[in-house]
């Protein structure tokens, strides 16, 4: 199947590629593994989650939210303003598609996409003379290496698997990591009465999410050293010293530290206040595990019926993309840094790799398909 322009990928980056490419007439597609578009935020996000930043800065090319919906979009609200958005602009994915791997043709200066049709259990072909790469930085769940874990006797799950804490009310439960995931997930246990630690690996900054509406509003007009220290001493004076507690504050700026490493700040949902009182208790990274006991590297051992790892995500890009290597680095990520981040050769794009959420999502899903139509209709001349 011969095709213009070929998206993998129908999470929201792939979704915003469609709809600037239909806007312009280009003919696309999106292979989608799951059998649903969005399937991160379908399946494998937790009953509670809210989108952190506020909805002005969330928003897919060309189409805003409805007014009614409050500032900080909560999860099913979201995903129906992508089943909005991919009605809108006639988006229909095709499903249970799983890419097995894709190069490009240098005799026909096209790319090779096979296919496993899981639905139809067959395999397809697809010529494509532009590639989108859609598939983003949260492809697959990652659980580090931890000593002991493969002989651990309670249950442990990434946090994509996570829902919320129904099951496991009077259960001892260790949140391992605190970011947005790790401190959200482990106030929603304490929520359904678990006992509930979390590990803090490193340092991090917690913040309201009423401080980062400022900070991203201020950064239109201020530099972000300037943002950085407003945001740092409204953080202070709102939480204190969160280092009395175990949770450290990195030495540089939330939004200097988002821009150059991709890593968000912690945008607290009631978690500090828990963690003051002691209802949630913090310990540094896991030394071992024997049993259901887990000792921490102060020393100090607990036993523990769970562990929920909330320890990010990789890219799965270079599982089947062979043809790639001057957009792509090993860790399957773009070499060069946003802006600049969203080409390759031959006709290769990413979109969703920007480390810069929603908003990153729309500035590539723009460029590109104003770039490819540049080139398409140039071509066709």
């Amino acid at each position: 199947m011969e095709e213009v322009v070929v998206i993998i990928g129908a999470g929201p980056a792939g979704l915003a590629s469609s709809a600037c490419l239909n806007r312009l007439d280009i003919p696309n597609i999106i292979l989608e593994r799951e059998g649903c578009y969005a399937s991160l935020w379908r399946k494998k996000a937790y009953d509670r989650v809210k989108l952190h930043l506020a909805k002005q800065f969330c928003e897919l090319p060309y189409m805003s939210y409805p007014p009614k919906l409050p500032m900080f979009v909560p999860k099913n609200d979201f995903i129906s303003y992508l089943d909005n958005y991919a009605s809108h602009f006639g988006i229909n994915p095709r499903f249970h598609c799983y890419v097995e791997s894709v190069y490009y043709d240098k005799n026909a200066s096209k790319w090779c996409i096979v296919v496993r049709n899981n639905k139809l259990n067959t395999t397809e072909v697809y010529i494509a003379k532009f590639l989108v790469v859609a598939t983003g930085e949260n492809s697959e769940g990652l659980i580090p290496k931890v000593p002991g874990l493969d002989g651990f006797e309670g249950m442990y799950m990434h946090s994509s698997q996570y829902a919320n804490g129904k099951d496991f009310n009077g259960k001892d439960v260790l949140v391992v990591g605190c970011g947005n995931s790790g401190m959200e997930i482990a106030y929603d246990l304490l929520y359904w009465g678990a006992h509930t630690s979390i590990v803090a690996r490193s340092p991090v900054h917690v913040i309201s999410k009423e401080i980062v509406f400022l900070g991203m509003c201020f950064l239109k007009y201020l530099p972000c050293r300037l943002v950085d220290f407003i945001a740092t001493t409204l953080s202070k004076i709102k939480f204190g010293d969160t280092s009395k507690y175990g949770i450290q504050r990195p030495t540089e700026g939330p939004f200097y530290i988002k821009a150059k490493t991709g890593r968000s700040p912690t945008i607290d949902v009631g978690a500090v206040q828990k963690i003051k009182t002691g209802e949630i208790q913090v310990f540094p990274s896991i030394a071992n595990i024997e049993g259901t006991e887990i000792t921490f590297e102060n020393g100090k051992s607990k036993q523990y019926d769970a562990i929920i790892f909330a320890t990010g995500y990789r890219s799965t890009v270079l599982d089947w993309l062979k043809d790639g290597k001057d957009l792509f680095n090993e860790n399957g990520m773009p070499k060069l840094r946003f802006p600049n981040h969203w080409k390759g050769g031959n006709g290769l794009y990413c979109a969703g790799f920007s480390r810069s959420g929603l908003m990153g999502i729309s500035l590539d899903a723009q460029q590109i398909a104003t770039d490819i139509g540049l080139a398409w209709k140039g071509a066709s001349k």
